[in-house]
């Protein structure tokens, strides 16, 4: 697929000729700067969210991510707060100075999620979701679209292209893992998407270890790899209680192991 010859036309690098960069509050995704978004996977309680907050408002941390409804493999897993989840963030941003990153699962919830949020993230499950993309388009938000697990590079910048076609231009992708032969991991991080992104596309790119690999003592490795490769920022999970979260323990990062991690990044 060369750089000149694709069915994306917006999401392309020359459709702009320079990295895009996308302001936040005052914070900046793209450019010079490593943005890190952190949190747990799920809001779960007043006291978690607060904690996990203000620990990150300490680090120096802009963005918290954290959900408020979530779409899990089982029904009979823990689904998320819902709109009280949501409240505990927009409490938690306005006390700690954080914005807030939270994943809108379909159309009948955007409306509910908009306020509430600062970046409206677009789940791996929800990439080929093309209604909700199209709407996506016409907000005034940020989005964050994840990769789907099954997804190509060409089919993730069309999933964009369908945002950005809406007038919305500050779309960021996040490389989550894709699902392989390989059951070692949760997900296979394919890393080379991200070189590969900054050559096909303007658009800044994120990775997510946490959810790439599912496994704890990967994170940092593969946070480090992503910087080195060139990523604009990383989505850690991470959790005041792992070994009793309600989602996605394993995979998240003790308080004091992300706070070791932040000085290895910065040096990249």
């Amino acid at each position: 697929m060369s750089s000149n010859h694709h069915p994306y036309q917006l999401a392309g690098f020359e459709w702009k000729g320079k990295h895009s960069v996308i302001e936040v509050n005052g914070s900046k995704i793209g450019g010079q700067e490593l943005c890190i978004i952190a949190g747990p996977c799920a809001v779960e309680s007043e006291e978690q969210i607060n904690t996990i907050a203000s620990f990150l408002s300490k680090q120096g941390i802009k963005f918290l991510r954290g959900g408020a409804y979530k779409p899990r493999t089982s029904p009979y897993a823990f689904q998320g707060l819902k709109k009280e989840g949501l409240r505990l963030l927009k409490q938690v941003s306005e006390k700690h100075q954080l914005n807030i990153v939270t994943e809108v699962m379909d159309l009948s919830l955007l409306e509910e999620v908009y306020d509430y949020t600062d970046i409206l993230q677009v789940g791996a499950r929800n990439m080929k979701n093309y209604q909700l993309l199209k709407e996506l388009g016409k907000s005034k938000k940020p989005v964050l679209l994840k990769r789907g697990m099954d997804a190509t590079i060409e089919e993730w910048l069309l999933a964009a292209e369908y945002i950005l076609l809406g007038g919305n231009e500050d779309v960021i992708l996040c490389e989550r893992g894709i699902r392989t032969f390989d059951n070692s991991t949760r997900n296979t991080l394919d890393l080379a998407a991200v070189p590969q992104i900054k050559y096909f596309s303007h658009l800044p790119i994120i990775v997510d270890p946490s959810q790439g690999t599912g496994i704890r003592q990967l994170v940092e490795p593969m946070s480090l790899a992503a910087i080195a490769a060139g990523a604009d920022g990383l989505m850690i999970e991470i959790h005041n209680n792992p070994q009793n979260a309600l989602s996605d323990g394993p995979q998240s990062l003790y308080p004091e192991g992300f706070a070791d991690m932040i000085p290895k990044m910065k040096k990249f």
